[in-house]
C-alpha cells in the first residue's frame, strides 16, 4: 500500500491524466448503457386469442376454449393456465415458471396448437398468438375523431354521419396511421379499438327468395363468384411470358346488384331484385368514444424486455397539440398525449 502512494504521489500528473481520461469515456459511453428503467417483473406469458363470431358465451367455452386448453396440457414450465370466453372470443393465457425461455414457450405453444386448430368448428377463426409484451406495455393512446358539422339536427342523420366517419377512419388507420407507428423502433403492437372495415353487404328479403323459388345458397354462391379474384393466366411468346390481369367488375352496390342469379322464362334475375346491397361494415366487438363521441383509438405496445439506453428515453414533445391527417374530402383529427419512450 505505502508503495502504490508514493508511486502515485511521484507519478502524480499521469495518474490525474488517467482519472480525467476514464471521467470522460464514462460520460461518453453513459448514452450507450443499456439500462432498464422498469425491470420486468411479471413471469413469462403466452396468450392464444381465438374469434368465433356468432357464437355464445356458452359454447365458446366448450367448442373452443376448452379443447384448446386440453390441447396445452403438458407444456414444460407451464406455472397455471388461466381462459375466459365471452361472446366471440376466446382467450387461453398460460404462465410460465419465471425464468423460462419466452421463445422456446413460444415454439412449444404453437407446435400444440397447430394440432388443434383442425378440430375447431368451421366459423371459428385460426388461434393467434399475441405478441410478446412487457409488463408496462401500454405506453401511448391515440384517439382519432371527426367533429360533426353543426346543421345536423336528427338522431338518424347523427348516426349516420358517425358511422360512415367511424369507417372513413378506418381505412386511414389501418392503411396509413398503423404501419407508420408499427415502423418506429420500439413498438410491438398497435392496437385499434373501433374499427369498423367498409365492406359491400347484401342483405337477402326471405319474402322475395320465396316469391322468385331461390335459395339463400343460390345467392351466397352467385356472390362469391362474382367477387372472388382470380388469376387470369399467361400467354407465352417467343421472347418472354405475359401475365394476364382479371379485372374485378365488382367495385360498388351497384354493380354488385346487377350480377345475374339465375333466370326465370328467359328474364335474368339479378342480386338487386331479391336483396339490398349496400356499404356496411361488420358488427364490431368493441367500441371508442372520443371526446364524447365515436372514434377509434389507437394504443402502443411496447416489446417484452425492450433493455433501451439512456438516447431513446426522452419525452415524446409536440409542437402542436393538434394534427391533422387528409383524406380526399374527410378531415380526421388526431390527440396525441405526450408519453415517455422507454
Amino acid at each position: 500500500m505505502n508503495w502504490l502512494i508514493q508511486t502515485s504521489l511521484n507519478l502524480r500528473v499521469l495518474v490525474v491524466a488517467a482519472a480525467i481520461a476514464l471521467i470522460v469515456f464514462g460520460v461518453r459511453s453513459l448514452e450507450n448503457v443499456p439500462l432498464d428503467v422498469f425491470p420486468e417483473f411479471a413471469p413469462p406469458v403466452v396468450e392464444i386469442q381465438t374469434e368465433a363470431p356468432g357464437i355464445s358465451t356458452e359454447e365458446v367455452e366448450n367448442l373452443v376454449t376448452i379443447p384448446i386448453e386440453n390441447s396445452l396440457t403438458g407444456i414444460p414450465y407451464v406455472k397455471t393456465v388461466r381462459s375466459k370466453s365471452v361472446l366471440g372470443l376466446s382467450s387461453v393465457r398460460l404462465i410460465f415458471i419465471p425464468g423460462t425461455d419466452l421463445l422456446l414457450a413460444r415454439n412449444l405453444v404453437q407446435e400444440r396448437l397447430s394440432t388443434v386448430s383442425a378440430t375447431l368448428p368451421a366459423t371459428v377463426r385460426t388461434p393467434l398468438i399475441l405478441p410478446p409484451l412487457s409488463s408496462l406495455s401500454r405506453c401511448l393512446k391515440i384517439g382519432v375523431w371527426k367533429d360533426r358539422p353543426a346543421d345536423l339536427i336528427g338522431e338518424k342523420d347523427i348516426a349516420a354521419f358517425d358511422k360512415q366517419a367511424q369507417m372513413d377512419q378506418t381505412v386511414l388507420a389501418r392503411w396509413t396511421i398503423r404501419p407508420r407507428l408499427m415502423a418506429i423502433p420500439g413498438v410491438a403492437n398497435v392496437a385499434i379499438w373501433g374499427e369498423k372495415n367498409p365492406q359491400l353487404q347484401v342483405i337477402v328479403d326471405p319474402d322475395r327468395l320465396r316469391a322468385n323459388n331461390v335459395t339463400l345458397d343460390q345467392v351466397s354462391q352467385t356472390v362469391r363468384d362474382a367477387t372472388i379474384a382470380g388469376s387470369g393466366g399467361f400467354i407465352d411468346t417467343a421472347n418472354q411470358r405475359l401475365a394476364i390481369r382479371q379485372i374485378p367488375p365488382i367495385y360498388s352496390p351497384a354493380e354488385l346488384g346487377e350480377i345475374v342469379v339465375t333466370y326465370r322464362n328467359g328474364v335474368p334475375l339479378q342480386i338487386h331484385d331479391i336483396a339490398s346491397v349496400v356499404i356496411d361494415h361488420a358488427p364490431p366487438i368493441g367500441d371508442a368514444i372520443i371526446n364524447s363521441q365515436p372514434g377509434l383509438l389507437t394504443k402502443w405496445l411496447d416489446p417484452i424486455s425492450p433493455n433501451f439506453g439512456l438516447a431513446s428515453m426522452k419525452p415524446l414533445t409536440m409542437t402542436k397539440p393538434w394534427h391533422r391527417f387528409r383524406r380526399s374530402s374527410m378531415v380526421t383529427q388526431v390527440c396525441i398525449a405526450t408519453c415517455l419512450r422507454i
